[in-house]
């Protein structure tokens, strides 16, 4: 963090400094930006899922067209040619076998078919946005993947870099050691147990190796590349965040890809209950034929005939079948809409904990920059004593340890941080947007979001989780008690 950054180096002396440094922050965002948005594209062109996802979105759309069709007539062309033969008696002279052949056409057109046609479309015109709310979460997902593997790398490369370090240090307090004991101003077990400790920082920086072959791995495997040498230092996607979480709940609840494709699955299914229900009534149509041909009907030399009519067909009775699929596809109406909830409850768990995860680890940054602040003073102060003899080893490189793993748990909650930005924007569709991916455009322009109006999920209200926690000055107050009555001092994790 820059914060951080600057604690390290000093506070910037001019104004002019101070602009440097957040011009370098803007910059290491952008290009952090840069590297997320290539990675992301490359990884939504190749993934699997997401072009599966793309095929039944496409699939969908020409369903929708199928199904209009049958609002146009129907164009049938006929043709037939054989043998006829009449014998009114054996032997009779009035035996008679002619040839045939005959072409006709037959335009039919619906007229009424109990509204099956429309419910029928209705159905697939739902299916069809959700087949695309399914491929924008499909989409949404893999970026929030690729930020992850994105975000783990930088987390790997950096703990390295801290092993790396912790090494060296050990490092050269066993080498210091050494010649002391070789020189006999220094005791053996001072030599074996900074020994330990150089074992232990090695076998340390072999992990920390390990894990960033893992995380390069499972990056090469999502996006597809390995990831570049180089990369742009931590930037978190604060944009578009809300201040408070239960608007961000009623954001992912409105917005979310997933929650909008089971909000379509149901309303396909009640469509289809309608098409179900269509069975009772009456199917009209018209129809217009012409036809043209010789020796037809057993009348000799050409013929042409010709008709118009109106055909009514009505089914009185059918075993109760037609009953029966009504009461399944009411079934599977009330089962899509606990499917709707249940989306709802997954998508409103996982904002949740996102937007709790960047209040808290938030709070627990500052803690841990001061608490890092504090060993590295510590441990300076632990050397310059034990090279007067004031110190012992041991404590050097217990101080030593505490200021590594110090400094390993601030790099851990910068890039959790960083992650639980980019899930809360998961959560709410728009991470893919915040980093510039071009979404494609369907629906008649609603991009992703439809209205949901009596169709929203129901039992998942957007109210977020308040815990409790115990007061601090009650926790001091314990403390003070507990130490027989010292004077209560501002904690030195806490501003004063």
């Amino acid at each position: 963090m820059v914060k951080f950054a600057l604690r390290r180096l000093g506070k910037p002396k001019t104004i002019g400094a101070a602009l440097a440094l957040t011009l370098l922050a803007m910059l290491a965002q952008a290009q952090q930006g840069d590297a997320l948005r290539s990675a992301a594209a490359a990884a939504i062109a190749t993934n699997p899922d997401v072009n599966a996802r793309l095929e039944a979105y496409r699939a969908a759309n020409e369903a929708v067209v199928a199904a209009g069709a049958a609002y146009l007539p129907r164009v049938d062309l006929n043709a037939a040619v054989g043998r006829d033969e009449s014998r009114v008696d054996a032997g009779s002279s009035t035996d008679q076998a002619m040839r045939r052949s005959a072409a006709g056409v037959t335009v039919t057109q619906l007229l009424w078919d109990g509204l099956g046609t429309r419910s029928d479309v209705a159905r697939l015109t739902h299916g069809q946005a959700a087949r695309y709310f399914e491929l924008l979460d499909a989409t949404e997902q893999v970026v929030l993947e690729v930020a992850r593997a994105h975000y783990d790398v930088m987390r790997l490369r950096r703990l390295v870099q801290l092993a790396e370090e912790n090494y060296v240090q050990h490092r050269a307090a066993y080498l210091q050691i050494q010649s002391r004991v070789r020189a006999g101003v220094g005791r053996g077990v001072d030599l074996e147990q900074a020994g330990a400790r150089l074992a232990l920082a090695e076998s340390n920086l072999s992990a920390e190796l390990s894990g960033l072959h893992d995380a390069t791995a499972r990056y090469q495997r999502i996006v597809g590349t390995v990831p570049p040498r180089e990369t742009p230092g931590l930037a978190l996607l604060r944009e578009g965040v809300p201040k408070h979480a239960a608007d961000g709940l009623a954001l992912a609840i409105r917005h979310n890809a997933a929650v909008s494709a089971s909000v379509e699955n149901m309303r396909a299914a009640r469509a289809l209950v309608d098409a179900r229900r269509s069975a009772y009534q009456p199917r009209a149509e018209a129809r217009l034929r012409a036809t043209g041909g010789r020796n037809l009907d057993g009348v000799l030399d050409r013929t042409r005939t010709s008709g118009a009519e109106v055909v009514l067909s009505w089914n009185l009775f059918n075993g109760g079948a037609d009953q029966a699929r009504v009461r399944e596809q009411l079934s599977l109406l009330n089962q899509a809409a606990h499917q709707r909830d249940r989306a709802c409850h997954e998508t409103r768990q996982s904002a949740a904990i996102a937007f709790n995860d960047i209040a808290r680890i938030g709070e627990q940054l500052v803690l841990l920059e001061r608490n890092a602040a504090a060993i590295e003073k510590a441990r300076d102060a632990y050397r310059q004593q034990f090279e007067i003899g004031q110190r012992s080893l041991l404590d050097l490189l217990n101080a030593e340890s505490e200021r590594y793993s110090a400094y390993r748990a601030h790099a851990n909650a910068e890039h959790d941080l960083a992650v639980a930005y980019a899930r809360s924007h998961a959560s709410m569709n728009q991470l893919g947007a915040l980093l510039g991916l071009r979404r494609a455009t369907a629906l008649g322009g609603e991009g992703s979001e439809r209205a949901q109006g009596e169709d929203a999920p129901a039992r998942c209200e957007s109210q977020a989780v308040v815990i409790e926690f115990t007061d601090r000055s009650e926790l001091d107050a314990r403390a003070l008690r507990l130490s027989g009555g010292a004077t209560n001092l501002p904690s030195p994790a806490r501003k004063p």
